[in-house]
């Protein structure tokens, strides 16, 4: 879920700015439709240069009976104590990642590899794969399988990639480079961006190897529900947890 000062929003190409409902109602909708996880990325956080609102967090969090990612604002290890302090399972960390690198590997060490994952925004440019900061809005001029293979090496426990061009267009995953992302590191690569339809979470299991995908507008603007993603996974031979498929 993407999340701002005007509630929660649908991205598209990294445009935030429809709103599309309250986090807390959101989540109560997800748990009742047996999701396995849920990531709050606070946009406006990120882009304000504020510290995470964790009064909020805290409220969404005694909803979720299932691993909560929070990531937006996070630029110390105190932001990260503090999300942890009020119920987040696990801290996504990203455009910090580029001014201080070495966040990932202090946090790492001290809240445990697991708990730490880096989001990667990124976009194909003329020269090349490129990452982007501040939710999609600046370019780093870094390479992005350069810089996935940096930040597993310096702890980071998952990886979060999302291209930004298909963010919100739900007319599939970016299954090119996800694979190339994919096999160019051993930790676990979460699909973000693109999800349409049922077909959309079955290609990018079967043709990349991320370990899992993740998707928010397929659920807002079609009657798409998590059980069906899973039964369908299941159909076509893709292990998923047994709870969801009854």
């Amino acid at each position: 879920m993407l999340w701002s000062g005007i509630g929660l929003i649908k991205g598209r190409k990294f445009d935030h700015s429809r709103k599309v409902g309250s986090p807390v109602s959101a989540t109560r909708v997800y748990r009742a439709r047996d999701i396995d996880e849920l990531v709050l990325l606070d946009v406006a956080a990120t882009l304000g240069h504020v510290s995470p609102r964790t009064d909020e967090i805290r409220s969404l969090a005694n909803e979720c009976d299932f691993p909560l990612t929070v990531g937006g604002g996070v630029t110390t290890e105190e932001n990260i104590e503090q999300l942890f302090a009020v119920g987040a399972d696990k801290v996504s960390l990203n455009s910090v990642c580029y001014s201080r690198p070495e966040l990932v590997t202090s946090a790492s060490r001290r809240f445990g590899r697991q708990s730490i994952v880096v989001s990667v925004d990124y976009r194909d440019t003329s020269e090349g794969l490129q990452c982007f900061s501040h939710a999609g809005t600046q370019p780093t001029g870094i390479n992005l399988l350069e810089w996935v293979r940096e930040m597993e090496a310096r702890g980071a426990g998952e990886l979060i990639l999302c291209n930004c061009d298909y963010d919100g267009m739900m007319s599939g995953y970016d299954i090119e480079n996800l694979s190339r992302v994919a096999l160019a590191v051993s930790i676990p690569v979460i699909a973000l961006g693109g999800a349409g339809n049922l077909q959309h979470f079955v290609e990018v299991v079967r043709m990349t190897q991320v370990s899992a995908v993740a998707a928010g507008s397929v659920f807002h603007f079609t009657d798409i529900t998590p059980q069906e993603i899973k039964r369908e996974l299941q159909l076509h031979g893709v292990p998923v947890r047994k709870s969801a498929v009854a």
